[in-house]
């Protein structure tokens, strides 16, 4: 059982939880506790769907087994789940604070600028494929909302794709996490400049430019960057080939940088959440991580990079539409779509019924 999957754990056994707690309290940099987190998703969650009519709730809710849980994607296309622009005042209201409670300040500034793109797009493009419609986001809860039970919610849109799953109150996970941004920078129009990934694209470069030629040669992968991010919106990813510069060949600022990179990609997701992420990293050990970078160096080139340990991958791609066209994903090998917790949940329930424990996990 990986080290970070450990407070997860303890969350099915009270008296430890509680003892945890409270010495958590007493530490400095303790962040906001996963389980009051996950109390105020339920919370947010619960008044989202109250504020629905029936009908709209047919549309937004699934059975947790559903198959349509795990049908992912960050293109224009139909959707199953209530749109935002199937809801009223009221219901957009309902639907803001639970966004809010989802994502991180940053997160949802990101987010809304994302769907202000589709509003670019459709300034800027002739004779378009898709319909560009920034109302047309889509929230979608499967199973109950519960501290006992599974359940999970995802948003997901054009260049947005967020997946939350919640495993008996043994914690929650939040991959697949996908953001996008066309135009990467928009060049037209009353928002020119405005490039909304522009931080996890300028950290990257500098980084490369800090490579020493000894550094560059193992950190640069040979070849064109390939035309999008490699795992595409499979279902479920291992790791791709371990390729790139190691965490211990970089010098001390470097690993700063690398480490800073990978927050500001988890950032979007709540504090709680991005430092459980950061302290699993830590975890399974940084001599396990490394950096490669395909493709030009320049803004404006054709770039693609990756961040990969054994638990988890990080893809960025920026080549399409004259390298202006950003694909921006993180996967879990063990836990997307909840995968490890519900495996963990579902061993709990086994070992306290004494029954076989349920295979049932997509």
């Amino acid at each position: 059982m990986r080290k970070n999957r450990f407070f997860r754990v303890l969350k099915a056994t009270p008296f430890l939880l509680a003892a945890v707690a409270l010495l958590v309290t007493r530490l400095p940099s303790a962040q906001e506790p996963p389980m009051a987190l996950t109390e105020e998703m339920i919370a947010v969650t619960e008044g989202f769907l109250e504020s629905l009519n029936d009908e709209q709730r047919g549309k937004a809710v699934f059975d947790f087994d559903a198959e349509e849980r795990l049908n992912w994607h960050f293109i224009p296309r139909t959707r199953q789940g209530i749109p935002l622009k199937e809801l009223d005042a009221t219901q957009l209201t309902q639907a803001t604070r639970l966004l809010r409670t989802f994502l991180s300040p940053t997160g949802y500034e990101k987010t809304e600028q994302v769907r202000n793109l589709e509003r670019v797009l459709l300034e800027i493009e002739v004779n378009p494929r898709f319909v560009r419609d920034p109302d047309l986001y889509y929230l979608t809860v499967f199973g109950e909302p519960s501290l006992e039970g599974e359940w999970a919610l995802r948003f997901e849109g054009h260049h947005l794709a967020f997946n939350w799953t919640f495993a008996g109150g043994m914690g929650l996970t939040s991959t697949p996490q996908f953001v996008g941004s066309n135009p990467a920078e928009v060049r037209s129009g009353a928002h020119t400049g405005l490039r909304v990934l522009a931080t996890e694209e300028d950290l990257a470069r500098a980084l490369l430019k800090s490579f020493s030629a000894e550094q560059g040669a193992v950190a640069i992968l040979p070849g064109d960057a390939p035309g999008d991010i490699i795992t595409g919106s499979d279902r479920e990813v291992t790791a791709l080939d371990d390729v790139g510069i190691a965490y211990a060949q970089l010098n001390a600022e470097q690993q700063g940088q690398l480490m800073r990179i990978i927050e500001q990609i988890a950032g979007v997701q709540p504090a709680a959440i991005v430092a459980e992420r950061m302290a699993a990293i830590r975890a399974d050990g940084l001599e396990n991580l490394k950096f490669a970078w395909m493709g030009g160096s320049e803004l404006g080139d054709p770039h693609y990079y990756r961040i990969q340990a054994p638990g988890f991958l990080i893809e960025y791609d920026n080549t399409q539409n004259d390298a202006n066209h950003i694909h921006l994903v993180w996967r879990d090998f063990e836990g997307d779509f909840g995968r490890d917790l519900l495996r963990m949940h579902y061993e709990a329930v086994a070992g306290s019924t004494g029954q076989p424990t349920d295979e049932h996990i997509h």
